[in-house]
């Protein structure tokens, strides 16, 4: 599903050159670190690692750019091994409470249905979709974790200059949140340092692990409106000739829009029309709903797919988009990362429990497992892509024949556990 949009995925730091003191500056032994683990990125997945280690009683902290948390509404698809994953940090029932479930699915092409998908085929046991904007959903374990460990999340700041020493991680962290007197970068170390900050990790960048890019490319435009549609609590998919119109119920009577186009992000100032008005028109166009004069949220974005070369460098590792940049069109880019922080905590907390030196089997297990599952989730993203794909002719009809086909018999159980993310 495309629930799980998010354009441009958890927030990150940029990286700087702020000298961080040598080891001998730094108090303690050269083993003895002032944190377990240190956590840079304060999103969905950084906070789900925070609470699982909390709860382990583990000395964990999290460096978050953003004074304060983003007001736009991003990823809201949360599937069910999500679902499972704020169960085990407390969370679930408070997200079900202020989610919507989607039951089913329907895709259509020029006004006829081609096939339909309860969900309750893949999980009798959990058999919907969450729908909730992610602001709630960060909001919430924002909470979690400060009962968990009171202070652990520092908003405002930066972190730069990681170094890795025997034992530990050391690092620097300036900004408004920074808390130092003098306003100088403060010097941190940690035992394992995680970057959970986005697509644009400086973690990795400072981890010298490279980015490479995969198949599956394309522009969207996006909004929130009134639900209109009469299908309250289903996924609505329209496979039209000019590209895939996707929308999706929210909270509060609103639903999500999403559509293909042919020009992305160039939209404002380039000779095109602006995401709210482009929204409008191409929704009207290819499926004949009004969304209204004004989608107030609108924005233009691009779909791009990247995979870092390994999750793991020495004491630093990487989770969720730092790790993966996976298509938000399938909605599994946030789901994908809490299900990394679940196989981290357990790695994680089997390295802390050893000696002071790195334990590579553990680590080397979340990298192997967690770089399998992401590169399969980059193939069905991809997947799901080329079937939202502008298509006449010919290639329509074959699209719309095996729209069909994957809706009936054995198939159809089979793509619902794919699309509510069973097997990653």
């Amino acid at each position: 599903m495309g629930a799980g949009l998010t354009p441009g995925g958890e927030t990150g730091h940029v990286p700087g050159s702020v000298p961080v003191p040598d080891a001998s500056s730094v108090p303690g032994s050269e083993d003895t670190a002032t944190l377990d683990v240190a956590i840079v990125g304060g999103g969905p997945v950084g906070l789900l690692l925070a609470c699982l280690l909390a709860q382990r009683g583990v000395a964990v902290d999290v460096f978050e750019q953003r004074a304060a948390p983003a007001p736009l509404s991003r990823a809201i698809g949360v599937h069910p091994p999500g679902l499972r994953a704020l169960d085990a940090v407390g969370v679930g029932d408070a997200a079900r409470a202020a989610g919507v479930a989607i039951r089913d699915g329907r895709v259509a092409c020029r006004g006829r249905v081609l096939g339909a998908l309860d969900f309750d085929e893949a999980d009798p046991d959990l058999p919907y979709v969450l729908a909730l904007p992610q602001a709630d959903t960060e909001r919430l374990l924002a909470e979690r974790l400060a009962e968990l460990r009171p202070g652990a999340l520092h908003r405002g700041v930066r972190v730069s200059t990681i170094r890795q020493f025997d034992g530990r991680v050391e690092f620097a962290v300036d900004g408004d949140g920074a808390d130092a007197a003098d306003g100088r970068p403060v010097a941190h170390s940690a035992r394992y340092l995680v970057g959970a900050d986005g697509v644009r990790s400086g973690v990795r960048a400072e981890a010298g692990i490279a980015w490479r890019a995969h198949r599956g490319r394309a522009d969207y435009v996006m909004g929130d409106v009134p639900d209109r549609t009469d299908a309250p609590g289903s996924a609505l998919l329209h496979f039209e000739p000019g590209g895939v119109v996707e929308s999706f119920p929210l909270p509060g009577g609103m639903r999500r829009w999403v559509a293909m186009t042919a020009w992305g992000t160039r939209g404002a100032g380039d000779g095109r029309p602006g995401a709210s008005a482009a929204l409008i028109g191409i929704v009207a166009e290819r499926t004949g709903d009004d969304l209204g004069a004004e989608v107030p949220d609108a924005r233009a974005f691009t779909a791009r797919q990247h995979l870092a070369d390994r999750f793991v460098a020495g004491r630093v590792v990487l989770v969720g988009d730092a790790a993966h940049e996976v298509s938000p069109i399938g909605g599994q880019g946030m789901n994908l990362g809490w299900l990394d922080a679940l196989h981290l905590d357990r790695a994680l907390a089997a390295c802390l429990d050893g000696a002071s030196a790195v334990h590579r089997g553990p680590l080397d297990g979340y990298d192997r497992t967690r770089g399998r599952a992401a590169r399969r989730a980059i193939g069905q993203a991809a997947f799901n892509m080329s079937m939202g794909a502008p298509a006449h002719g010919l290639r329509l009809a074959a699209r719309n024949a095996a729209v069909r086909l994957l809706a009936v018999g054995p198939a159809r159980r089979r793509l619902a556990r794919a699309f509510t993310m069973r097997g990653l």
